[in-house]
């Protein structure tokens, strides 16, 4: 199969031939039919998070079961599915006491003296992710993906599978948004928007879009924005301090830099929540005011939006085919996989919210 290799940091990928093993007991092929270009695949393509290379990047992404394990009862050839990072074991504390995405189990992928899952010339490809959607098959754990119904369009279904689910993740999941209050989302990117249409369906009442980029912030409008701010001038915590009359109740940080995340602390009033969504890569430190706890405001992060993916994917899904999430705004552009460069360049300017590779 036709795979984007990822063998340099910042340097373009070749689509080359790679080999994808056979389903375990408890695996999963699948056939790629769209797969979104996210920021943490770029943190990991731009050397701001290390990993082990060769590697095939791709995690948001959605296709049809191809064959399953032996021991593979949940779905079987022809499901349509929805893949996540957030793989689970099932047993262990984290996923016993709800918090499946902070499971860490190393069962959920094969050990070092199994066959790789992808590899090339007998030598082993790294799935990112544990999935590796940068191409035209993956082979995953069961517990890597999630059943959905069929009518529901690829690559829209894609986009749920990350960006999606930590946005709205973050806001009903993480923070527990209380209708009626007001939230504040710095980054209006693919995360950022999603957090901002779960405001919106948690019913907030005010919702703060802040960015730089003039046409991201028109287009948080149409995800349930109701107040733009124009970041570009560095005075976005005052503006929005002064438009709540003291601060939000919620604050979201959806890009991944110390800066802001400073400022969504910053910008809460007394008892807020922050909640910073956004990848700050390893050796940076958030800092704030001490005095500021006398507040009882609060900082937090959040893990792919605390998910129980296979309960909240399918639930977006009907939320979008009833047209309450807009996911249609969201993709920028559709290219194929041979584009993967222009769509990882794309991603680095800011402009836009999401490119989505389609398969065959």
């Amino acid at each position: 199969m036709k795979a984007a290799v990822f063998r340099e940091v910042n340097v373009p990928m070749e689509i080359e031939e790679v080999t994808v093993s056979k389903p375990g007991p408890r695996e999963v092929l699948i056939r790629t039919k769209a797969a979104g270009i996210c920021h943490s695949d770029m943190h990991f393509f731009n050397g701001s998070y290390p990993g082990k290379l060769p590697m095939v990047l791709g995690h948001e992404s959605a296709g049809i079961v191809e064959q399953v394990g032996s021991d593979v009862h949940y779905v079987k050839p022809g499901d349509h599915v929805i893949t996540c990072l957030s793989v689970f074991c099932g047993h262990c504390e984290s996923c016993l006491t709800g918090h499946l995405s902070l499971c860490q189990e190393p069962e959920t992928n094969r050990s070092s003296k199994e066959e790789p899952r992808l590899s090339q010339n007998e030598q082993p490809l790294t799935p990112f992710a544990q999935l590796g959607s940068f191409a035209e098959m993956m082979l995953v754990h069961e517990h890597a993906l999630v059943k959905v119904r069929e009518d529901m369009p690829m690559d829209r279904a894609a986009l749920i599978g990350c960006g999606v689910t930590t946005g709205i993740g973050a806001v009903i999941h993480t923070a527990a948004v209380e209708p009626g209050s007001t939230v504040a989302v710095i980054g209006c990117g693919g995360i950022g928007l999603s957090a901002i249409n779960g405001a919106a369906l948690a019913g907030a009442s005010r919702i703060i879009a802040v960015d730089m980029v003039a046409s991201k912030l028109e287009l948080a409008r149409k995800f349930g924005a109701t107040d733009l701010v124009d970041a570009s001038d560095g005075e976005s915590v005052q503006k929005v301090i002064e438009m709540t009359g003291g601060g939000v109740h919620y604050s979201f940080e959806a890009i991944g830099l110390k800066a802001t995340a400073e400022q969504a602390f910053q910008m809460l009033r007394a008892g807020g929540t922050a909640t910073v969504i956004g990848m700050i890569p390893p050796g940076q430190m958030v800092s704030i005011h001490g005095v500021d706890f006398l507040s009882e405001k609060k900082i937090q992060g959040s893990m792919m939006g605390s998910n129980r993916f296979r309960v909240d994917m399918p639930r977006f899904v009907d939320f979008y085919l009833q047209g309450k999430l807009h996911l249609d705004d969201m993709i920028s552009n559709r290219i194929a996989l041979s584009d993967i460069n222009e769509g990882m360049a794309a991603l680095e300017t800011g402009e836009i919210a999401r490119s989505v590779i389609m398969f065959d």
